[in-house]
């Protein structure tokens, strides 16, 4: 619990590789560890036979059960399965995600869980890593957790912002707000600036965000306390994800040339050289050659290569030179030039690659890096400061935060164009109108479709949903007279509202889920079965507790018995050795219980035979 009685708002970096969770406490944030130790989490999930599992323990079982271990999820939230970029990641993924066609084709992931074939969102399963963080949070502050700010990448469309919006209340979180992940790394770079020099001026700040799968750029101006986003750019499908491709397309096409084997459809050999070259991505930051070695890789073949930084760098040099593409747009959106900028910020673990700091470095014509910020933290430490702002627990200074709206907004309108309501990179919160009106005489109704995007065409754009205004009052074309009016929020989510006003009638229709998003009653489902998969969590922990308390205790009986214990008789020790084998027997044909009573009933029963013998020892 906070000051004033409050409970503890977090934040949360929902990552595509890592999510991190941080909470204000003692006037400064904590990052907090997981059960591991660690201060990041592997936004991971797996089902096997007879548990879930999330995070660190999913992820390292992933070579043994490739097929049910999702990782990834954040590059389908939002998302249709007919996406070029979805159609692209499922040719490397291990798991299978099918289409949904009665939720306008949004992917469903495909797992076999307790031997039953099961079909999750990635709304679900980013529930799943969400509800992994609210646990580390609450086992740390000792209290439940509730209210959470979570970020997103700057480039998020709508319906992402959306769908993450709907996998934190699946989580059974309050979502204070979502914000920017450029934005909290701002917000956290002003804290640790202002820290290092007491008289902070007016400051330019790019912040340069590649993580695992999402890459952001934004243009902020800091002014104490005010935080004022200017521009942004970047591109959801582009990240560290896409380097570990890059090096696993190479080293299968080596073992390929190498051994005259084809390792594409093989999930398990895929996922292990998947981890390796994963590995050896974060060693080439740090050193010029790296070996990998993976023994029986393939038809019991082991597989051994060596790859150097210049070969890594050479494999993705396209990509990297598409990081600064965004870079470009950002400034010329701004319109401020780069000799403008005060600092650039490095967030996210792919800017460790020395190539990518190089060439931005380059850009900036040999301009220093900020690398104050730890890159795997800084999004989470941003965002715990701002939900300290928000549960009002932070008063020593009054954040202001301005952030913009990633892409223009519009209606297609008769030509077949988008016409813009609300431009790219325009402050938000917002609310801005445009009057539209009838195309044929006597009409009492129209089609509205809302489009975001930066084509001309409308159909070239995302299409986030459509309604039909109906009530007009029969008139001659162009005569009514339809005011549409689109409204953004704190957390960049979309509302748009249509009036037509004649003869003092009134017509009123709001948008406010992305198209193919969830109903409330579907998220109360998916609510109540995250609620029994936690149930079901604790359940399993429990008799894996009761299991491991019976162990110990046949272990501690054991060797109790093979110490010098003459002095209970040698027909009580008969006893307790008889006891202690039935127990051990009893284990290896019970091993597979789901009941933990059972395992305390017999715990219990084996103490009433031990306990009175053992006490005639001497002490």
């Amino acid at each position: 619990m906070e000051g004033n009685g409050r409970s503890a708002a977090i934040g949360i970096d929902l990552g595509t590789t890592y999510s991190c969770v941080g909470v204000w406490q003692h006037d400064r944030v904590e990052i907090i560890t997981n059960d591991q130790g660690n201060r990041t989490t592997p936004s991971c999930v797996a089902f096997s036979k007879d548990e879930r599992l999330v995070g660190e323990a999913a992820k390292n079982q992933i070579a043994m059960n490739p097929t049910n271990t999702i990782y990834d999820a954040k590059r389908l939230i939002g998302r249709r399965f007919t996406d070029q970029v979805v159609q692209n990641d499922m040719k490397l993924w291990p798991f299978k995600v099918l289409s949904c066609p009665s939720k306008d084709n949004k992917p469903m992931i495909v797992v076999t869980y307790k031997g039953d074939k099961k079909h999750f969102s990635a709304e679900e399963i980013s529930a799943m890593v969400l509800m992994k963080m609210k646990k580390t949070a609450a086992e740390y502050l000792g209290s439940e957790v509730k209210d959470a700010v979570i970020t997103v990448p700057a480039y998020f469309n709508d319906s992402q912002r959306q769908a993450t919006k709907d996998a934190g209340i699946i989580a059974g979180l309050n979502v204070m707000r979502i914000i920017n992940e450029p934005t909290a790394a701002a917000i956290a770079y002003g804290l640790e600036h202002k820290a290092v020099e007491s008289n902070v001026a007016k400051r330019n700040v790019l912040v340069f965000d590649l993580g695992g799968g999402t890459f952001d750029v934004s243009l902020v101006t800091l002014d104490k306390d005010a935080f004022e986003v200017k521009a942004i750019s970047g591109d959801t499908h582009l990240g560290g994800g896409d380097f570990d491709n890059r090096l696993l397309n190479h080293f299968v096409a080596e073992f390929k040339l190498k051994h005259n084997k084809d390792i594409e459809n093989n999930p398990r050999a895929l996922g292990r050289l998947r981890a390796a070259c994963e590995r050896a991505k974060r060693t080439l930051s740090s050193s010029t050659e790296t070996n990998i070695e993976i023994d029986c890789l393939f038809e019991g073949i082991d597989f051994s290569s060596v790859i150097s930084r210049a070969r890594f760098e050479k494999l993705n040099m396209d990509l990297f030179k598409d990081c600064l593409k965004p870079v470009e747009r950002c400034l010329m959106d701004a319109k401020i030039d780069k000799s403008d900028i005060d600092e650039i910020v490095l967030v996210g673990g792919s800017t460790r690659i020395p190539k990518v700091q190089q060439l931005l470095q380059n850009f900036f014509c040999g301009k220093g890096l900020c690398k104050r910020l730890n890159p795997d933290e800084a999004v989470a430490y941003g965002a715990a400061i701002h939900a300290a702002v928000l549960s009002g627990v932070r008063h020593s200074q009054h954040l202001m935060l301005v952030d913009v709206t990633p892409l223009s907004l519009g209606v297609k309108i008769q030509t077949g164009e988008m016409r813009v309501v609300i431009p790219r990179n325009t402050p938000i919160p917002v609310k801005m109108g445009k009057n539209f009106t009838t195309v044929a005489d006597n009409q009492t109704s129209v089609n509205i479709f809302v489009y975001e995007g930066e084509r001309t065409i409308a159909e070239e754009n995302n299409l986030l949903g459509s309604f039909e205004l109906c009530g007009i009052t029969p008139a001659r074309k162009g005569v009514p007279s339809i005011n549409e009016c689109f409204e953004i929020d704190a957390n960049g989510i979309l509302t748009v509202t249509a009036v037509e006003k004649s003869s003092g009638s009134t017509s009123e229709i709001t948008i406010t889920k992305h198209s193919g998003g969830f109903s409330n009653l579907e998220i109360d489902r998916m609510v109540e079965e995250a609620k029994v998969y936690m149930v079901d969590d604790i359940d399993r922990k429990n008799v894996k507790t009761a299991k491991a308390n019976l162990e110990n205790y046949v272990n501690e009986v054991w060797d109790i018995l093979n110490d010098d214990c003459g002095e209970i008789g040698v027909d009580n020790k008969k006893k307790l050795e008889d006891a202690v084998e039935k127990t051990i027997q009893w284990l290896e044909w019970n091993r597979d219980l789901t009941n933990g009573y059972k395992f305390e009933d017999k715990l219990e029963e084996l103490k009433n035979i031990c306990h009175p013998l053992m006490s005639k020892m001497n002490p």
